[in-house]
């Protein structure tokens, strides 16, 4: 479990590094340790009141067929700015890219990494 927990963390890690790379909107000041402690707060925030605001918009996310979901995540990544000041996030459109190049690459590296330890 611990080694799910921390692979999870790396994949964000590494997923908010690329965004930050990819999107002008989006910046990280501070190198590794800045990615890291900002994965950190994302996947606190992300636990805590992620859980809340997904189950009080169930009803809206059922409706957009899952779409809101990523519009939780963009809110998600704008209190994570907020809350650490190595990230800088302009708006809400570049949060809600930011958001969604954020979950498809943390999957991505997520699945390539438990597939490469399930091997060995």
């Amino acid at each position: 479990m611990l080694k799910r927990f921390l692979l999870s963390w790396l994949s964000v890690a590494i997923a908010v590094a690329l965004t930050a790379w990819l999107l002008p909107g989006m910046d990280v000041d501070g190198g590794f340790f800045a990615v890291v402690l900002i994965a950190a707060v994302w996947g606190i925030i992300n636990a805590v009141l992620g859980t809340i605001l997904r189950v009080l918009s169930l009803p809206l996310t059922l409706m957009t067929l899952g779409l809101f979901s990523l519009v939780i995540n963009a809110i998600l990544l704008m209190i994570t700015a907020w809350i650490v000041d190595r990230l800088e996030v302009d708006n809400f459109f570049v949060a809600l890219v930011a958001a969604l190049i954020i979950s498809v690459v943390s999957t991505v590296v997520l699945a390539l990494f438990t597939r490469k330890t399930a091997r060995t």
